[in-house]
């Protein structure tokens, strides 16, 4: 049975980093990498889409201990345990779903997603990252590190399935349910060049999951 997104996470929420680390292929060395990329100067601020516990955050503060970071996540559970993990830092949260809420005009450094985004279809994402490019400072990068289909028939099955999925248990509500959906990382790209972003580039894969660098 499909799950409600935010229920989903609350359900997981113990557990959740011994599992990302532990069971997710290259997520030893993603999250770091990931955090490598984002800026070193003392209060940067950073937003996070998705941010759950924040194991991204936990190797950014490694390399930025003074960061300022805006974190948005659907699971009030996950933020609750970003918050106690992060009671030292300066970090604020949002609860809520990053397609809703407003992000503002050259507000943030840089931007991170790590494990969030293939949940998403492309017109979602579309006038997200059109918001994201606003949001952004005039030098502003977003850090997408991802799974991604592996081929455009796999993208168009994972859609197909959870449609079909939706019709056989009646949902039909428009909410969020837990059911990957990434597209593929080219159309990825496409989607980030539509939206405004002028330097989108592969920085580095673990099998199916990429880094993904957008440049304003």
């Amino acid at each position: 049975m499909l799950e409600k997104m935010d229920e989903f996470f609350a359900a997981r929420v113990v557990g959740y980093d011994e599992h990302m680390k532990r069971d997710i292929k290259g997520a030893k060395e993603f999250y770091g990498y990931t955090a490598s990329l984002l800026p070193k100067k003392e209060g940067a601020h950073i937003l996070d889409l998705g941010c759950g516990t924040g194991l991204e955050l936990e190797e950014y503060f490694k390399l930025n201990p003074e960061a300022k970071i805006t974190g948005i996540d659907l699971s009030e559970s996950m933020l609750a345990e970003l918050k106690k993990k992060f009671a030292d830092k300066d970090v604020s949260v949002i609860c809520g779903s990053y397609f809703d809420e407003p992000l503002g005009t050259e507000k943030y450094d840089s931007a991170v997603s790590v494990e969030s985004l293939h949940h998403f279809e492309r017109s979602l994402k579309l006038d997200l990252y059109k918001k994201l490019h606003a949001a952004l400072k005039h030098d502003g990068v977003f850090v997408l590190t991802d799974y991604f289909a592996e081929s455009e028939a796999l993208e168009v099955e994972y859609f197909e399935n959870l449609k079909n999925l939706k019709i056989e248990q009646g949902i039909s509500d428009g909410e969020f349910y837990h059911y990957d959906t990434p597209l593929t990382v080219e159309h990825e790209m496409e989607v980030l060049r539509e939206a405004g972003f002028s330097d989108v580039k592969i920085m580095k894969n673990w099998e199916a999951t990429f880094t993904v660098l957008a440049g304003k």
